[in-house]
């Protein structure tokens, strides 16, 4: 089978389109052949090994697994001995290490059946983005309805779920992002845009109980004047190293000095309950993915290049057209 295989960091140049042995499912693993996939920062922070620390888990000198990717969308070929729920023939989204290869085996608790409301493009778009808005907003930030909250980097992959989610909990959503992007993120619920190339967040007066930032480009005595008295930052996003410094130990420290809670949200995990729950506002109409492009898996490269630009709308997608049901 095709997979993107990286041997050595470095910029979108050292991704490889190799021929790889198809995998086996284990006991609790389900084979799925991969009609979508999706990119996500994690995949282009693992390529480059940057920062540094991503280098720890990841390997100093080069990447200790080949294989990049992790949203998938397609149909099960073959379970492992000890799988029940699901049977070939099944479509199922959610996540698996390898994501952008033609096949993978994903555990059979970090996939679902696929929405049947939803293309394989579009359920591909959302397990990682949606779990990571998911627990920021709700688990990190105890969203409550009638809040008033505000999405920093609203147009984004994670930001659109975060909108989207945000109005399903019942908050009052204000969205934070370019002046192109401001029709898109109404369309998706945002009760208020403001536009940062002609508003600053921080400083037009509006206090927020809740500031959800998927991009992490503002100071923590930014994020604390845009706090209401108990209001509560959770930044998701990463810019630069020195910022993300300051998260880290400016945050806590102003956290402890008053009311005003300012948090990393750190990686989102994958729970089958928290796939089971997006998936049933998936059905149901309420949260829908944004697809800014679409790129064959010959293209990772140049999907991974987009998405290092920082602009785009919703989410950046693989398609394996070779794979596609007839």
């Amino acid at each position: 089978m095709q997979a993107i295989i990286i041997t050595n960091y470095g910029p979108p140049e050292v991704l490889q389109l190799k021929e790889v042995e198809k995998p086996t499912p284990k006991d609790h693993q389900v084979l799925v052949k991969v009609y979508a996939a999706s990119a996500n920062p994690l995949d282009w922070h693992r390529m480059r090994g940057a920062p540094f620390l991503v280098r720890l888990g990841e390997g100093l000198r080069k990447p200790k697994n080949p294989l990049l990717g992790a949203d998938i969308a397609g149909c099960v070929e073959a379970v492992g001995s000890d799988v029940t729920e699901f049977q070939p023939g099944d479509d199922v989204f959610g996540v698996s290490v390898g994501g952008f290869a033609e096949y993978v085996c994903a555990a059979d608790t970090k996939v679902a059946r696929k929405p049947a409301n939803l293309s394989f493009e579009a359920a591909a778009a959302v397990p990682v983005a949606a779990f990571t808005a998911l627990q920021g907003l709700r688990d990190k930030g105890q969203i409550k309805a009638g809040q008033k909250v505000l999405i920093n980097g609203a147009s984004g992959g994670v930001g659109t779920f975060a909108v989207q989610l945000a109005k399903a909990f019942g908050a009052e959503v204000a969205a934070v992002c370019s002046t192109r992007n401001l029709d898109l993120v109404r369309s998706i619920g945002a009760d208020h845009v403001v536009d940062y190339s002609r508003e600053d967040f921080t400083k037009h007066g509006q206090l927020y109980d809740l500031l959800y930032d998927a991009v992490g480009n503002r100071s923590v005595s930014d994020y604390k004047r845009a706090l209401s008295p108990q209001g509560m930052c959770v930044i998701a996003g990463f810019t630069t190293l020195p910022r993300l410094v300051e998260h880290i130990v400016l945050g806590p420290l102003m956290s402890k000095a008053g009311s005003k809670q300012i948090s990393l949200q750190g990686l989102a995990t994958t729970h089958k309950q928290d796939l089971l729950a997006i998936k049933e506002l998936l059905e149901a109409g309420k949260v829908v993915p944004v697809i800014d492009r679409c790129y064959p898996l010959r293209e990772v490269p140049e999907a991974i290049r987009y998405l290092e630009q920082g602009h785009a709308r919703g989410k950046v997608v693989i398609t394996l057209e070779e794979n596609n049901k007839p």
